[in-house]
């Protein structure tokens, strides 16, 4: 039986233009929204538009450029490879935190800081669990979120801290070049990403680590601390992104949790955006932007929240299903 299903989808990949459809159908569903949307949806090309859009997409933007590098670090297997799903529970807390240290009445820096460092004491207690106690990442992580969560709560005692800083304000009205600044914070944090990840010995040595971890042992690199790493990396990407939420709801927000659905499928779903099927910051950004622009389409339709949330599931299956028959064909 298995090998008739096998042969099945091998006849199916034959065909050049299949293959076509496979590795380039992620570009086609984009152009496909936005040319369903620009006819569909009122204003949806207009200026203000696209960059709201892009604004309104940094928080999970940013969360999901963590998952990205924590799955070029341990490999893009979704049971045994590398995995954080407590991304959105870091940034409730870290939001919590900064809100609850500036009502406090801590200075910009301290405040700043210690928001900061909490996302890094969280990446650093995941890599602990998943890399010193070499527990799977789907289980350790999700044990972290709920403990991450139940801190959150009982900082915040299950209510909005609303805060004002400068910073916020910034974030929140600012304009750079007639355009918000939190769309500059998510470009600008996919292009120092991209120069971290894609053009630097770190970033080609953890793509090594992730891909071929035998391999990169075997050629003297301490594989246990580039994994680490990755997960360092992941939670500073929630501490900043929990500074682009204060700026967009004013302050903590007790929802943060049902942000994770969507960053697993936009990190997935960059997979996609790659010649080779690999994580990558662009891959990711560019899957940020097409689940933007499908919010935002719903929104301007009057379309019920609740259908993204099944659409963003039917794109984690077909990325995955895709993924699977490709990688069975090379």
């Amino acid at each position: 039986m298995l090998a008739e299903r096998t042969g099945v989808a091998a006849h199916w990949l034959n065909g050049s233009w299949r293959l076509a459809l496979l590795r380039h159908g992620a570009s086609l569903a984009f152009l496909l929204i936005l040319v369903v949307f620009a006819f569909t949806a009122p204003n949806f090309l207009a200026a203000v538009n696209i960059a709201t859009v892009f604004a309104q997409s940094a928080i999970l933007g940013i969360l999901a450029f963590g998952l990205t590098i924590v799955m070029i670090g341990g490999g893009p297997n979704v049971v045994s490879g590398g995995l954080d799903l407590s991304l959105a529970a870091n940034l409730g807390l870290s939001a919590a935190v900064y809100a609850t240290l500036n009502n406090a009445g801590f200075g910009a820096f301290g405040s700043i800081g210690l928001t900061l460092a909490t996302g890094l004491a969280i990446g650093t207690l995941n890599g602990l669990v998943v890399i010193g106690l070499r527990l799977p990442p789907l289980l350790a992580t999700l044990a972290s979120m709920n403990v991450i969560a139940g801190l959150e709560l009982v900082l915040t005692e299950n209510s909005v801290l609303p805060t004002y800083t400068p910073l916020l304000e910034l974030l929140s009205f600012g304009q750079w070049l007639g355009q918000p600044v939190l769309a500059w914070v998510l470009l600008d944090v996919a292009l120092s990403l991209i120069l971290l990840i894609h053009y630097s010995r770190y970033g080609l040595r953890l793509y090594a680590v992730g891909e071929y971890p035998e391999a990169a042992a075997a050629a003297g690199l301490p594989v246990a601390s580039y994994q680490f790493s990755s997960y360092l990396l992941s939670g500073v990407c929630a501490s900043l992104a929990a500074f682009c939420s204060s700026a967009w709801f004013s302050g903590s927000t007790t929802g943060s949790g049902e942000m994770l659905l969507s960053v697993v499928a936009i990190a997935f779903l960059g997979t996609v955006f790659s010649r080779r099927l690999r994580p990558s910051i662009g891959g990711t950004l560019l899957a940020t932007l097409l689940v933007g622009f499908l919010v935002n389409g719903f929104q301007l339709l009057n379309i019920a929240s609740f259908w993204v949330n099944g659409v963003q599931g039917v794109l984690i299956l077909l990325v995955v299903a895709s993924a699977s028959l490709l990688r069975g064909r090379f």
